[in-house]
């Protein structure tokens, strides 16, 4: 089964170790959500997030963690089962697995992205002949009680073997996305590339699903909630690209890319990204 790893690499650039050990993360990622898929877990399950961009619609970045939402809320999921399942998988490839519960997570971990409505796990992987100490950690992160009118999609995986998974269309993943550049406490570089990605393919959010998940996890959770329209979209998202610190946006953003990429990224400043909103508003109509 390492031989198979091993090719796999054959695909990426692995000039560096920095870009190899992003390889070997998302070779185990491909790996996890095969081994899910052996079980009934799409069933009851969307892939979400920033790995499902890059694993199935190829954005030009790595990510870190396994996001995953239930279609409908399930406060008892079984997640361990689904776990059991996972480290079996990684044994058959030749890879040392450790799942870790949340009051175990290395310190690495922010603790901002836990949500108290998702169960959480850590992933710490040993292989590649590495020092022990220098594990590959993924967070595997299931919302339990998600944010409704989620859109659905299906998607044929080819790694490690050819298999099926279920996952958020665009639009839904979309709206989480700018949920997330609205709502979130720090500065994220990966949320604006992805911002970036998504007004390049002129993919319009899941407005539903958006104001669903601003009213729940945002700053505007209440009895009264918000109505989002056009004007008041581009309102706030150009409030927010205000306050971003670009520096520390791509000082974050630049681990998970190309040396390429981040060649580009000297024209991230708040025009730039005003622009972007701009383009977003001239293709997006709220009425359909």
């Amino acid at each position: 089964m390492y031989d198979l790893i091993n090719q796999r690499l054959e695909f990426y650039d692995v000039s560096s170790d920095r870009l190899k050990d992003q390889a070997l993360r998302e070779i185990v990622q491909e790996i996890a959500l095969y081994g899910l898929s052996k079980s009934d877990f799409f069933d009851h399950a969307l892939f979400h997030g920033g790995t499902s961009l890059r694993i199935i619609h190829k954005i030009p970045r790595f990510s870190e963690d396994l996001d995953f939402m239930v279609k409908k809320p399930e406060p008892n999921f079984p997640w361990q089962k689904y776990v059991d399942q996972l480290e079996q998988t990684f044994k058959n490839f030749g890879i040392d697995c450790e799942i870790q519960a949340k009051g175990k997570f290395d310190s690495n971990v922010r603790q901002a992205m836990l949500k108290d409505n998702s169960i959480t796990r850590q992933i710490n992987l040993s292989f590649d002949n590495r020092d022990p100490r220098q594990k590959i950690r993924i967070k595997l992160e299931i919302d339990i009680n998600p944010p409704k009118y989620s859109g659905e999609a299906e998607s044929t995986l080819q790694f490690p073997y050819p298999h099926r998974i279920r996952h958020q269309d665009l639009q839904s993943n979309f709206a989480l996305k700018i949920s997330a550049m609205l709502c979130r406490t720090y500065t994220k570089g990966r949320d604006w590339f992805d911002f970036v990605w998504y007004v390049s393919k002129k993919v319009k959010p899941n407005f539903p699903h958006l104001t669903a998940s601003l009213i729940q996890n945002g700053r505007w959770k209440g009895p009264h909630g918000i109505e989002v329209s056009r004007e008041w979209l581009e309102l706030e998202i150009s409030r927010i690209v205000e306050q971003i610190d670009w520096e520390e946006a791509i000082e974050e953003i630049s681990a998970f890319v190309s040396d390429q990429e981040i060649g580009t990224f000297d024209r991230w400043n708040n025009e730039f990204f005003i622009l972007q909103t701009t383009k977003m508003m001239d293709y997006l109509d709220v009425r359909k």
